[in-house]
């Protein structure tokens, strides 16, 4: 079986693979520990059809019952690549300042000096979210920076 590897900056890893019957998987790593195994629509690679989101503990156990290699070094790896930047993952609440308002709206990257590199909605990973982009509750907002302008991106989300 092929494996496509992709670092996802600010989230982690994503191993994407065809079944012998042409299904169409991922799984997720999170740096946190998390692991989401994503299955995607037969015809539609770009639709996830469902999400299991597994604790640290919970992947373990699966990957101890397929007999999987563990990926956490690679993860360690990573982050080591990336050394003076800081990732920080900040969710969207509601009653949030930037609910229901877009990427752009934010000037987040002239107002902080971080990036938005990608938002985590409903378990899927929207990569460079364009200007455009609209926050809804409940998306995690990924964002690289400085500890200084993740922290100032943090406050931005919360307060405006």
């Amino acid at each position: 079986m092929e494996v496509e590897r992709t670092a996802l900056p600010g989230i982690g890893l994503r191993h994407e693979f065809f079944t012998e019957k042409g299904q169409h998987a991922a799984v997720v790593s999170h740096v946190s520990g998390r692991r989401d195994i994503v299955i995607y629509r037969l015809h539609d690679p770009d639709t996830v059809l469902a999400t299991l989101s597994l604790s640290p503990d919970e992947a373990n156990g699966v990957a101890e019952l397929l007999g999987t290699a563990r990926i956490v070094e690679r993860l360690a790896d990573l982050q080591r690549q990336v050394v003076g930047l800081s990732t920080v993952q900040i969710p969207i609440t509601a009653g949030s300042p930037y609910d229901g308002r877009t990427l752009g709206d934010t000037r987040a990257r002239t107002r902080t000096g971080a990036s938005i590199v990608a938002v985590i909605r409903a378990g899927a990973i929207i990569g460079s979210p364009r200007p455009d982009f609209v926050f809804q509750p409940g998306d995690l907002v990924v964002v690289v920076g400085t500890p200084e302008a993740t922290q100032a991106t943090a406050t931005l989300f919360a307060e405006g």
